[in-house]
């Protein structure tokens, strides 16, 4: 039912592009429109992931690099029964992360400094077992490819900003001449947030439980998504600012709610998705873990578990 859910969600917003192209530029401004979706459909299956990891300053890293958060993956992946996915920090002071890549065999998982930092080793645990279970969902692909597709109907839109500046909402082949480009500017990337909305709320209730079940501590993930929730309101996050159609992807809205693009919250409210994992603690029996020191002051170590 999600997958239906999704798919067609997915073809909303590829109507909505097209819609977009053609309150732009008529008929010939769909069939652009139309051009530049399957252009960036295919863009998206082979390189949206490293689009994604570069807009948001992510460094690979490895078993000399990173040897506690890089063994940590490899444990949660192989529980979860999936190929290794490459590993990447963001240098970023907000606790967050986000997965993708289209397919298992070539997925990536992500996570800041911030949440290095702030979190505790079974709660980064919980987060990064979150991000496995949207692999193995295959949301990932999905994910990344409405990211692309959200950001250019926002491209659109600053196109359409432009034309009115210039006169273009008087353009012949604008079918509705100031009221297409007024639509193209402010209705289209607002329903494409609702559409963003729905697909990530779809997704992450689905990816929670299989973290849950996969770090086999529901009560820790649910520590770490308060955590996380009550930084992200406090702490900036550049990089999704510049790339509010990424938003989505991350575990909890990295938007700081100062623009028009945070009116609707990508992400179901993180108060439900605890009591739901306090519900899946019960049902799993969980009991709560004696809570461990973050990373950035590990005994043993000096550099921390980023290098």
């Amino acid at each position: 039912m999600n997958t239906m859910r999704t798919g067609l969600l997915m073809a909303a917003l590829m109507g909505l592009f097209l819609a977009a192209g053609y309150l732009l530029g008529g008929q010939q401004g769909m069939f652009i429109a139309f051009l530049m979706a399957a252009g960036m459909n295919i863009l998206a299956y082979w390189n949206a992931d490293k689009m994604v990891l570069r807009m948001h300053g992510a460094r690979q890293v490895d078993r000399q690099t990173a040897p506690e958060f890089y063994g940590l993956v490899e444990e949660l992946a192989q529980r979860a029964g999936l190929p290794m996915p490459k590993v990447y920090i963001m240098d970023n002071p907000q606790p967050n992360a986000f997965a993708t890549g289209r397919n298992p065999e070539n997925a990536a998982v992500a996570a800041t400094t911030g949440l290095l930092r702030i979190l505790d080793r079974d709660e980064i645990a919980g987060v990064m077992a979150h991000e496995l279970a949207h692999i193995r969902h295959r949301d990932t692909l999905v994910m990344t490819m409405t990211a692309t597709i959200a950001g250019a109907i926002s491209m659109l839109a600053t196109y359409a900003r432009f034309g009115m500046m210039f006169g273009g909402g008087r353009d012949r082949n604008n079918p509705l001449g100031l009221i297409g480009t007024i639509a193209a500017l402010v209705v289209m990337p607002l329903a494409a947030m609702l559409v963003q909305m729905a697909i990530s709320r779809t997704r992450e209730y689905g990816a929670d439980r299989g973290g849950a079940e996969i770090s086999g501590q529901p009560l820790a993930l649910a520590s770490a998504l308060g955590k996380i929730s009550n930084a992200a309101h406090q702490i900036v996050n550049p990089a999704a600012e510049a790339n509010p159609a990424t938003a989505h992807m991350f575990i909890i809205n990295p938007l700081s709610g100062m623009r028009m693009d945070n009116l609707f919250s990508t992400h179901p409210d993180p108060g439900k998705r605890i009591a739901e994992l306090q519900r899946i603690a019960g049902e799993l029996g969980s009991v709560p873990q004696q809570q461990t020191e973050p990373w950035d002051t590990p005994p043993n170590h000096t550099a921390g578990p980023w290098g």
